[in-house]
């Protein structure tokens, strides 16, 4: 404890021989370091050669993105070999590499060599929507056009406005090659419905446990129960030949209630088999699995975009984006009390958007 003669005192800080600022004096700003003028800003033939540069790496990538695009074309993969996918994926990715690496390079040395670098401090302030404020606003894009050149330089800003138009050209050309297209051994390739509408699920098809192939019998579903189903057909598809494009359309969840719960259309009663019900899984929002069942209030809930349908009532949308109810599969028993299919679905399986014009 303190003396009670030295209670206000206070040690003073005795700095070493190597220690530059004391504690009593603060660190001075230093301010900014003198300005360093570029050969850009001295000489007028630097300024012109850095433009030039710049719209020439605008236009190189303007060059590569034409060429991903042609490479699409010249390096078909239909035949599915080794040497084709490889070529493809290495000619198509050096365009799309050197289109997004010539806007890259060109917009750095456009900042570095041509645009004003002066330093300069922005004192803080509040900000507000008042006339003054956007007329500020007005005024810092102004200064910002000058100091860049942008509306100035009209051939960067042309160039600069092609390179980035053409960088796009190779993602939309990837993507159309996603699409479907007709074709003389399968008409219906090129329409979505269609598609949609077709699937493996006929009169008479057993309906099978995912992934296990194994048929169900009605008296298997329990109250409460919820089944991931495939059509018994799948079972002859090889993974290589077309498994996964058909079982995306028809898989189908099962459950069962009791038959007084359902609200069943009058057309419709007859599509479920005491109690049990099967509906697609297929979302139609955007196509997630709808898998999630809320056995309480017999809700089925969309994981992706939190779409609710209700069991009872032929799984009507009752909450989120989703445009139409599920499709229903009509389901009996056959002789032996395994479920079958009455018939395929009504209607096409999946997202909406597929039926808009």
């Amino acid at each position: 404890m303190a003396n009670e003669g030295d209670a206000h005192e206070v040690e003073a800080f005795t700095p070493s021989p190597g220690l530059a600022v004391s504690i009593a004096d603060p660190l001075q700003n230093p301010g900014l370091p003198p300005h360093r003028v570029r050969v850009t800003d001295k000489d007028p033939k630097a300024d012109r050669r850095a433009d030039r540069t710049v719209y020439t790496l605008f236009y190189i990538s303007v060059a590569a993105s034409i060429w991903a695009v042609a490479a699409y074309m010249l390096f078909p993969i239909e035949d599915q070999s080794m040497l084709a996918i490889r070529n493809n994926n290495m000619w198509i990715g050096i365009g799309i590499a050197f289109a997004l690496l010539a806007i890259g390079v060109g917009a750095i040395h456009w900042s570095k060599a041509l645009m004003s670098d002066r330093e300069y401090v922005e004192d803080r302030h509040s900000t507000r929507g008042s006339e003054a404020t956007r007329a500020a606003t007005v005024e810092a894009f102004t200064i910002a056009n000058e100091e860049s050149g942008f509306g100035r330089r009209k051939m960067i800003r042309n160039s600069l406005f092609a390179a980035v138009g053409a960088s796009i050209l190779p993602g939309l050309t990837l993507f159309r090659g996603l699409a479907p297209h007709s074709t003389p051994a399968n008409p219906i390739a090129g329409d979505p419905v269609a598609l949609l509408n077709q699937t493996l699920w006929k009169e008479g098809e057993r309906l099978v446990h995912d992934p296990s192939g194994l048929p169900i019998k009605a008296s298997d579903v329990t109250l409460g129960s919820a089944f991931h189903v495939i059509p018994e057909a799948l079972n002859d598809f090889d993974h290589s030949n077309g498994y996964l494009e058909e079982k995306a359309k028809a898989i189908v969840l099962l459950m069962r209630l009791l038959p007084e719960q359902l609200k069943e259309e009058e057309s419709k009663k007859s599509w479920s088999y005491d109690g049990i019900v099967a509906y697609s899984k297929v979302c139609t929002h955007v196509g997630c699995p709808v898998a999630l069942y809320e056995q309480q209030t017999h809700h089925l809930l969309c994981p992706c975009h939190q779409s609710q349908f209700d069991v009872t009532e032929h799984a009507k949308v009752i909450f989120g984006p989703a445009a139409r109810p599920l499709p229903q599969l009509p389901i009996t028993v056959d002789d032996e009390g395994y479920l079958v299919a009455q018939m395929g679905f009504t209607e096409p399986v999946g997202p909406s958007f597929w039926e808009r014009h």
